[in-house]
């Protein structure tokens, strides 16, 4: 394994870009896609605030909830095809008992190019998503990063990427803006991938800085409620308090989670052995969330749970040379993933009225 981890950095520092058309810790700009069955073919699009009211496939139903998904798809690990398709199929699987009130949003870590063209190929996700990325292009380094995964039903009204100026790892923080229900609430989601390791001096402070400080639209956009989640890797004992000191609230304790409990473990479970014996379980995943100053707007968890468990590489081979490398069974990723359904309030007026 630890030949598998230093083949990973080396590659990823031989694929970093030297020349990039974003300035560090600000937001730039990105497309998103629509897939054209016409044509057979993605298609960019870009984010408009004109769409805001009419979702683009006609879908008439009122989006009252959103269940957000979030999962890290470990890059370092073979057979990216084998393993993506597996994960994406335990998606489909999730997404398909939601009721038709909740949109689905699926925030991805650790994706390789390859993720990128297996995910495009799958027929339910150009059926039922936009994308916010079928290429590296906004990608730091073209080894791996962040995609996110977004209900046709919910228009796109601002896409940008945060590039952090602190960090040894090219991470980032990828922003998307979706418009939910009659009252035109602006809630904006956030899939960031924060620092890993316990490194001096720690990044990840600052990197949480910045994704606050957007998701209260300091971009100068108004924001009625932002979504932040994502491998938050936290390891250390400030990462139990990045929430509180931005301001922020926690999915899993507003639930009524207890840190250090098995339930809100997301990682080491399915690590290779000699990790999990080393380092235990942790609860390095993480969904955070803001309502927007006025209270126009309130946020309510109707459902934090993890997902991902027992979730194995396709061919029998494969999963053969995946226990080779220390692991127990062939799984498709180290982390579980953690899905949160919120609904989103309207205060405004009397009493309240649900977006």
């Amino acid at each position: 394994m630890e030949a598998i981890i230093a083949q990973a950095i080396k590659d990823t520092a031989a694929s970093r870009k030297t020349s990039v058309p974003w300035n560090l810790d600000e937001p730039f700009p990105q497309s998103y896609y629509d897939f054209d069955g016409s044509a057979s073919s993605w298609v960019s699009k870009k984010p408009s605030a004109n769409t805001a009211a009419t979702p683009n496939n006609g879908d008439d139903t009122e989006i009252t909830n959103i269940a957000l998904y979030t999962w890290n798809i470990d890059f370092m690990l073979p057979f990216p095809e084998a393993r993506m398709r597996p994960a994406l199929a335990h998606l489909d699987e999730l997404i398909r008992r939601l009721p038709p009130t909740t949109a689905p949003v699926i925030f991805l870590q650790e994706c390789t190019s390859s993720d990128l063209t297996t995910i495009a190929a799958t027929p339910w996700v150009r059926e039922r998503f936009h994308l916010s990325d079928i290429n590296t292009a906004n990608w730091a380094t073209a080894h791996y990063g962040t995609t996110t995964l977004v209900d046709v039903r919910l228009p796109v009204t601002a896409a940008f990427r945060v590039h952090y100026s602190k960090t040894r790892m090219d991470r980032d923080a990828l922003f998307v803006d979706v418009t939910l229900g009659s009252g035109g609430a602006t809630v904006r989601l956030c899939n960031t991938h924060l620092e890993s390791l316990a490194l001096e001096p720690p990044f990840r402070p600052a990197q949480m800085q910045l994704v606050a400080r957007y998701m209260r639209g300091g971009d100068g956009k108004v924001v009625d409620v932002a979504l932040a989640a994502g491998d938050f890797n936290s390891i250390q004992p400030f990462d139990r308090t990045l929430h509180e000191d931005n301001g922020l609230k926690d999915a899993f304790l507003e639930v009524g989670g207890r840190e250090d409990s098995e339930e809100g473990y997301t990682w080491g479970q399915q690590a290779a052995t000699r990790l999990r014996e080393q380092f235990g379980c942790s609860r390095m995943d993480k969904v955070y969330f803001w309502e927007g100053e006025g209270a126009r707007v309130r946020v309510r968890v109707v459902r934090f749970e993890r997902f991902g468990g027992d979730v194995v590489v396709e061919g029998e081979e494969e999963g053969r040379r995946i226990v080779e490398l220390g692991f127990e069974k062939g799984w498709v990723t180290d982390h579980l993933g953690v899905m949160v359904v919120v609904e989103v309030e309207n205060l405004k007026g009397k009493g309240v009225e649900r977006l």
